[in-house]
């Protein structure tokens, strides 16, 4: 009774992120009750590793309590307060300062939010400030890649590339451009890493050029496309354009909203790829989900020329959560379990993870296996020489998360074909390899069925 009135309550009145409303109606929610570690329960007490943390966020695992401590902790001393006024808190000046310290090169100013939409939506305010402030007002066209993800609030969902966020919503917008994902499984060069490279940059050279070259105020990308299919990059990839942007006096804005603390292994990507991006939003992982927050990193040339720009007048951008002080609170504590053994467990569950997957391009579905440390996908084909999609009729997404959740597995199953990994990066030897048995017992699941064993003798 619990778990059937829940699930009325819920069809009758909660509106659900990024789904089919009559299709959620139909179906009904599935309710989790409690988490720990890398495992959650659902309200009818079935057990499931949690290969997506979530939603790319719970990168420490459930159930720490240090955390929890901290939150409560901070929910007596002071619950709230506003960064307006020339006000603040400890935790949140703390969180500031520590983030600032372990930012690539001069990321030293720190803007929090609530998550990464309105990170995202922030640095589209500050990008204008800046040229503005530069006497440039006519740089306002922004540039992101196919395939890539920034958010789903208005003007960020326009950056994002993906059709469903587009779809009803009359985005993306005249000042929105795109130039194609790298996608090395996909890409019409091959998957020689220098021609993708060399691909790229031409093809953001001509998009530059086509929009005019004192038009272009700035590029976003992520350091893998997360929503996109976990789509990885060649190495070097990310800094050749980075490089680029410099040359065309183009600001570069890292995406690591899930890329960040942990995911790939260090706590931002961007240092793996070895640039210091203009900006970098954040998110997910920098409170392992357990409270909202997002952060903005700005390069210090960027700050002074906004606070250059705005003189003694305010610049008009701001929440009322901005630097919210148990969020700030909750993030420094999970610093410290990043930095005290989760990110070494995470580069070491990762490599295990990877390999584990790796192990698995002989399946007669898997045409790609990608990722970089709890960061990872495989792509589905029906045939691996002409890397083809898994027929749409077979409902990919639908069937592939229902028979993996029936598998005791949580993933991400997208509508491409792509099977989505992130799991915690507290997972032990154990839950890795409960991912990787539960994973190929899926794929022999979905071999059998009827829509895709045609599509393999066609």
């Amino acid at each position: 009774m619990y778990s059937n009135s829940l699930i009325e309550l819920d069809r009758a009145h909660l509106v659900h992120p990024v789904a089919s409303y009559r299709g959620h109606e139909a179906q009904g929610v599935r309710v989790l009750a409690s988490a720990k570690g890398a495992t959650v329960t659902d309200a009818y007490g079935r057990q499931l590793i949690d290969g997506f943390a979530g939603l790319w966020c719970v990168n420490a695992g459930y159930g720490h309590e240090t955390i929890v401590e901290a939150a409560t902790r901070q929910m007596r001393d002071l619950p709230y307060a506003t960064a307006y006024f020339g006000l603040g808190s400890e935790p949140a000046i703390r969180l500031a300062a520590e983030l600032a310290e372990r930012a690539p090169g001069d990321l030293n100013h720190i803007y929090f939010t609530l998550g990464g939409s309105d990170a995202v939506d922030s640095t589209i305010r500050f990008i204008r400030y800046y040229w503005i402030a530069r006497g440039k007002p006519q740089r306002d066209q922004f540039i992101s890649l196919e395939q890539g993800y920034h958010g789903s609030s208005t003007v960020g969902a326009g950056l994002t590339a993906l059709p469903i966020f587009h779809a009803g919503f009359g985005i993306p917008f005249d000042w929105q451009h795109k130039i194609p994902s790298p996608y090395p499984y996909r890409n019409p060069v091959g998957d020689n890493p220098q021609a993708i490279i060399a691909a790229s940059l031409s093809a953001l050279r001509a998009k530059v050029e086509a929009i005019g070259p004192d038009r272009v105020a700035a590029f976003y990308a992520e350091p893998i496309q997360g929503s996109g299919g976990v789509i990885v990059p060649p190495k070097g990839w990310l800094k050749a354009m980075r490089d680029l942007c410099r040359e065309l006096d183009i600001l570069f804005v890292a995406d690591e909203v899930i890329t960040g603390f942990g995911r790939t292994g260090p706590l931002f990507a961007c240092s793996e790829d070895e640039i210091v991006p203009d900006f970098i939003t954040t998110a997910k992982g920098l409170t392992s989900g357990y409270v909202p927050m997002g952060a903005v990193f700005m390069a210090d040339h960027v700050y002074q020329v906004i606070a250059e720009g705005a003189g003694a007048s305010a610049v008009g951008h701001g929440y009322t959560y901005s630097a919210h002080p148990v969020s700030a609170a909750v993030a420094l504590e999970v610093l410290k379990l990043y930095e005290g053994g989760l990110l070494e467990n995470g580069r070491k569950a990762g490599a295990r993870l990877m390999a584990g997957l790796e192990a698995m391009r002989d399946h007669p579905l898997v045409g790609d296996v990608r990722g970089r440390g709890m960061l990872a996908a495989i792509e589905l084909v029906t045939d691996k020489r002409a890397r083809t999609p898994l027929p749409a009729q077979a409902q990919p997404a639908r069937r592939i998360f229902d028979r993996a959740w029936e598998n005791g597995l949580v993933i991400r199953a997208f509508a491409n074909g792509v099977l989505g990994y992130a799991p915690p990066l507290c997972c032990t030897d154990a839950d890795i390899d409960a991912i990787l048995e539960r994973t190929l017992k899926t794929l022999d699941q979905t071999l059998e069925d009827p829509d895709v064993r045609r599509a393999l003798r066609d």
